[in-house]
């Protein structure tokens, strides 16, 4: 469906809890708009996750917002998620502001009104920007929209809509449960001016003959005076990003089919779990999630995923007996893989200098590889092209780290991957044996070869991650195209 590049106003998806499903349906929308001829671009006030990503100009937003970009076909920018939260324990959190860590803050800390109106016009200041240069944005909320105890301090939800001039759709769980109580009191919960944005409600994750609810969005729209605009089913087909890692016990359980089995360790701080979505699709790969010490030792392949607190991780590896099985594994001839943090504990030491992590200054490593790591202050956050060492196929990825990793004196340099100024990035002791910084390199075909060359009898056919993607992003947009009502949603923005 071509439309004329007319501007619409901002498109703004909020939830009646956590875990509702506005991100997906963002990335939909940004999908749905760029099919239909126009520029549009995800935004999000205020993040909180340990999934984030390194723009093209190396600075540090939510992997959910990159996702969303992706989805819509332009670069991801820091104006499209400036606040990014990254938990370190259960009450700090690292704050990436406008893409750059300025510092750990309680919880206590965070959400008090001092300094408040700064961040405020600093997510407003970023809105403003990213409405110049696209159309339309489609910007996401976080969690519910009715925490009445937050609402002064609120920087992400119906401000934020108030500020953009945006046109707001409720989006709310049936499969949960509740869904008539969970939407009517959301919506009676807000102040006048709020409840006036809110243009229309959205049932997400439906299961069953649609015809049967008929009744019920009836009923939903006389209770609440707003029109039900889609009642999008569930899914288990399409497969995009998520945005945070309360599905990984569920992917170890959906990822039964394959042939070449690859443990991620399911670490207490894992981050960037979206290293392992290429993998997770990989027909010739059968990918779970675990910290049982029997499963990890049974893995044709091991991977040590990213942490936000290796030292802490590594500790919790050695005191439940599962750095013993990821030992085990490699002297059985299995292949080991370290990404970051786990790139990290896999060498001789890690030295916190600086007190970075912990108290901790020099923690020993699991000694895989001959490389020690020193923790730094400042994090490195940047996308990268290299090739494998070795090799000439282009590959790409990006970094987040906090941390320096160097061979140990007389063991010589060993480089998993070549940057394109020629520098060395991470160590390959052998074909079963390595680590490196970069986050998307499975993403990588001539990476993912490399890794499955010594199963090749199991793993025979080459699978494309990006045509995949893209792939999955247009039957994501199909789907909720013609389960929500596109017409009345254009209308909707179209409106002087």
């Amino acid at each position: 469906m071509e439309r004329t590049n007319g501007k619409l106003r901002p498109l703004m998806l909020v939830g009646t809890g956590s875990d509702v499903g506005k991100s997906v349906l963002a990335a939909a929308f940004c999908r749905i708009f760029r099919q239909d001829g126009y520029r549009p671009a995800p935004f999000k006030a205020q993040n909180m996750a340990l999934n984030s990503y390194a723009t093209p100009e190396g600075f540090e937003i939510g992997r959910a917002q990159a996702v969303q970009a992706e989805a819509a076909g332009v670069p991801c920018h820091t104006d499209m998620n400036p606040l990014l939260l990254k938990p370190c324990t259960d009450s700090d959190a690292q704050v990436v502001l406008n893409g750059v860590p300025v510092g750990t803050k309680s919880a206590s800390d965070f959400f008090r009104k001092r300094g408040r109106e700064a961040l405020r016009r600093t997510v407003c200041e970023a809105f403003d920007r990213l409405e110049t240069r696209y159309n339309p944005v489609v910007m996401e909320g976080a969690g519910s929209i009715s925490e009445i105890n937050l609402r002064e301090l609120d920087i992400v939800n119906m401000p934020m809509a108030l500020h953009a001039g945006a046109d707001v759709l409720l989006v709310a769980d049936i499969d949960r449960g509740g869904v008539f109580g969970s939407v009517y009191g959301s919506l009676m919960l807000l102040p006048e001016p709020q409840l006036e944005r809110v243009k229309g409600i959205l049932v997400n994750k439906f299961r069953g003959d649609r015809a049967l609810f008929d009744d019920g969005v009836r009923m939903m729209e006389e209770l609440c005076g707003i029109p039900v605009l889609g009642v999008v089913p569930y899914f288990r087909d399409i497969h995009v990003e998520a945005e945070d890692s309360l599905v990984l016990e569920g992917k170890s359980r959906e990822a039964e089919r394959g042939k070449v089995s690859v443990a991620v360790v399911l670490l207490r701080h894992l981050s960037n779990f979206t290293d392992f979505d290429a993998l997770e699709r990989d027909p010739r790969v059968r990918l779970f999630y675990t910290d049982r010490p029997e499963e990890i030792a049974s893995a044709d392949i091991v991977v040590l995923p990213g942490t936000k607190s290796t030292v802490d991780d590594l500790r919790r590896l050695r005191s439940d007996g599962t750095a013993a099985a990821v030992l085990g594994a490699h002297r059985a001839g299995r292949t080991v893989v370290g990404i970051c943090g786990g790139y990290q504990m896999m060498g001789r030491a890690i030295l916190d200098p600086f007190g970075v992590e912990s108290g901790t200054k020099r923690m020993p490593g699991l000694g895989l590889l001959p490389v020690e790591t020193t923790l730094r202050r400042e994090k490195r956050t940047r996308q990268v092209r290299f090739t494998l060492d070795g090799d000439e196929v282009p590959c790409r990825g990006y970094e987040i780290h906090m941390g320096e990793t160097v061979p140990v004196p007389g063991a010589g340099l060993s480089p998993l991957n070549r940057y394109e100024d020629g520098a060395g990035e991470g160590y390959r002791l052998d074909g079963r044996c390595m680590g490196t910084y970069v986050h998307g390199i499975f993403d990588n075909p001539a990476f993912v070869d490399m890794l499955l060359a010594p199963y090749a009898q199991r793993a025979a056919v080459p699978f494309d991650y990006r045509a995949y993607k893209e792939e999955q992003y247009d039957r994501l947009a199909d789907h909720v195209r013609r389960h929500v009502d596109m017409e009345r949603i254009y209308e909707m923005l179209s409106r002087p």
